[in-house]
């Protein structure tokens, strides 16, 4: 059995993964590392805010935190030594993801900001279509519950650089993330990503190819967060038996 560490156990995605965890087959739950202790009972289950300790009582860590959590996490590894990591947490800033970078340098990452096998084929076809289709406008909307903190969505920007990719753009240049007033027309290498909250919803993604008289839209919808907890599962599994490295969902997946 390998020992598995979670990063960010209270959060919605880290409360499945215990619960899946927990009744898995080849992976036991061994630490956790929480800001609040108290929070979290499980017999067996190490729960502490020592990241030192932490590393040292796993084979594989599991991060779906908050970027500053993570920071903690890559800089952990990059002082006490190398850990496979599979992290799904996003709306990391430069600084976050060159320490993604250099800890990669000395331990396999998987780093991802969706873990679903549908999101990965879509980033696939919006890749294709985005390079066939070249008159045509894109615009990429994404919906989350009320809660979530980051907009918008590291799978709306991943799809994004995957359009911009495809058409030799700047994504920086063109990508805009609201529009309001008089801002004249929509310019022909545009990107909009715009991002609405609200309820519940778990996570739907909708990329929309607009010409004169014809639109083709792909879409995405996550009816529950098992979604990526399996699939970060599935990766950490995946990740145990890779050298060190920066990995991505596409590279377990075998797409």
């Amino acid at each position: 059995m390998k020992r598995v560490g979670l990063f960010g156990g209270s959060g919605r995605v880290g409360q499945r993964l215990v619960s899946l965890l927990m009744e898995h087959e080849n992976l036991e739950l061994s630490a956790v590392f929480i800001k609040n202790i108290g929070d979290f009972e499980k017999d067996g289950v190490l729960a502490t805010q020592n990241i030192m300790e932490f590393l040292n009582s796993v084979d594989l860590v599991i991060d779906f935190s908050l970027p500053e959590a993570t920071e903690i996490l890559l800089e952990g590894v990059l002082k006490y030594g190398s850990k496979p990591i599979v992290s799904g947490t996003t709306g990391l800033n430069p600084h976050q993801q060159n320490l993604l970078l250099s800890a990669s340098e000395i331990a396999p990452i998987l780093y991802a900001t969706n873990m679903s096998l549908g999101v990965a084929l879509l980033n696939q076809l919006v890749y294709s279509a985005s390079k066939s289709l070249k008159d045509f406008d894109i615009e990429i909307v994404e919906m989350h519950h009320r809660h979530k903190k980051d907009a918008p969505s590291g799978t709306a920007l991943t799809l994004a650089h995957n359009v911009a990719k495809a058409r030799d753009l700047d994504l920086n240049s063109v990508r805009v993330s609201g529009r309001d007033g008089n801002i004249g027309e929509r310019t022909k290498d545009e990107i909009s990503v715009m991002a609405l909250r609200g309820g519940d919803i778990v996570g739907r993604h909708t990329v929309g190819f607009y010409n004169d008289g014809e639109f083709l839209e792909l879409n995405h919808t996550a009816t529950s967060r098992d979604t990526f907890a399996k699939g970060a599962i599935h990766a950490g599994e995946w990740l145990l038996e890779q050298e060190s490295g920066l990995y991505d969902i596409k590279d377990c997946l075998d797409i």
